[in-house]
């Protein structure tokens, strides 16, 4: 049995220190933002490189307080993937904009810069790529057609905690960043949390009235706000799991590398990493032309597997009214038909590595045979 995730694992690790966090946390009878979240934010904005951090309670609620402080709303578009999860859509629409996709790169799986400016419009207002997997997306070109267009870079950095683009950190090249701290995330809280990242003193500004119901003190509302606060108890955990970020991603990054190792002798396409980046693995994916049939063969093996994402966002029901259909992003479709994803977890074993790959191999010889 391998398991896909084993947050227990984690926490054995580090439970004395986090059970200590928390207890602090409910014993200072801070629990919403505080000193925690405070001390917590000052560490994440280094460790991104950025200027300023806000923590809020989720991810998504990072994506919807960046757009808004970046003064999207309705009339605008914002050109992001729709390889990826829902979230990023849906904080789009809440900020009243409209999302415009574009297909990803069939090297990357991320953001293809080649097809941004077609998909410009008088009413673009901002561009949201998404670091998918781990991997950051391709932000030079990126950042240079921004520039040249007078719009804003939003990263929606949930998966890429840590990831480096020739040298910079995930967050830090945009105008703003959002993460997530969803438990299963590489920095996870004990439930819900996410940040807004950004080194523009006015857009921190911004994010910090919206997250706290636009009040610049208490009961002085100056424009209308949302409660987005992170608690006091996440922040506590959070500022445990600091101390540990860069070793638990140099653990996955490892056993991604295990899995590079094994599976160079199987024709089977995986993860690619440019030189100039670093990839944190929030994910190992797989493309699989029969991954369905393996999906069902690994599982009946005991081995966690999952799909991130079997249907692209565009061909999801709920956001049918987008008018996207069946052929609008060949390669968005075409991954996910295939990815697979294995266990990836920084306390993976290299046996269990192994394992993974066996039963991989041996499917791949009944397939070939």
């Amino acid at each position: 049995m391998v398991p896909f995730l084993d947050l227990k694992a984690q926490y054995r690790q580090i439970k004395p220190e986090v059970e200590a966090a928390v207890l602090r946390a409910i014993e200072s009878t801070q629990y919403v933002l505080g000193p925690e979240v405070t001390t917590f934010e000052r560490r994440f904005a280094e460790y991104c490189s950025a200027g300023h951090c806000l923590a809020v309670n989720s991810g998504t609620s990072a994506l919807h307080l960046a757009l808004l402080a970046a003064d999207v709303g309705p009339s605008d578009e914002v050109i992001t993937v729709s390889m990826t999860f829902v979230a990023t859509t849906a904080a789009v629409l809440y900020s009243g904009a409209t999302p415009v996709f574009v297909d990803v790169d069939p090297i990357t799986w991320t953001m293809n810069p080649d097809l941004i400016e077609a998909a410009i419009t008088p009413r673009t207002k901002a561009i949201l790529p998404v670091h998918l997997h781990g991997l950051m997306a391709d932000m030079d070109p990126i950042m240079e057609i921004a520039r040249r267009h007078g719009l804003t870079v939003i990263e929606d950095a949930a998966q890429a905690h840590g990831a480096e683009y020739k040298g910079r950190r995930a967050g830090s090249i945009g105008d703003l960043g959002c993460f997530s701290f969803y438990p299963g995330k590489n920095l996870g809280a004990y439930g819900e949390g996410g940040a807004v990242v950004t080194s523009n003193p006015e857009l921190a500004r911004k994010v910090a009235l919206l997250r706290d119901w636009g009040q610049e003190a208490k009961y002085n509302h100056v424009v209308a706000g949302y409660n987005y606060r992170m608690d006091g108890v996440q922040g506590a955990v959070l500022n445990v799991k600091m101390n540990y970020i860069e070793a638990w991603t140099e653990g996955r990054r490892a056993a991604a590398l295990d899995y590079d190792r094994h599976l160079a002798r199987l024709s089977i396409t995986g993860p690619r990493q440019p030189s100039h980046s670093r990839h944190v693995y929030h994910v190992y994916a797989l493309c699989l032309p029969r991954r369905d049939e393996t999906l069902s063969a690994l599982q009946e093996a005991g081995i966690g597997v999952g799909i991130h994402y079997p249907v692209p966002v565009h061909l999801q029901k709920a956001y049918a009214s987008l008018g996207y259909g069946v052929g609008d992003f060949p390669v968005t479709e075409r991954l996910a038909t295939q990815f697979l994803s294995l266990p990836i977890y920084s306390e993976l074993q290299s046996e269990q590595v192994a394992e993974v790959v066996s039963q991989l191999e041996k499917l791949h010889l009944v397939a070939a045979a």
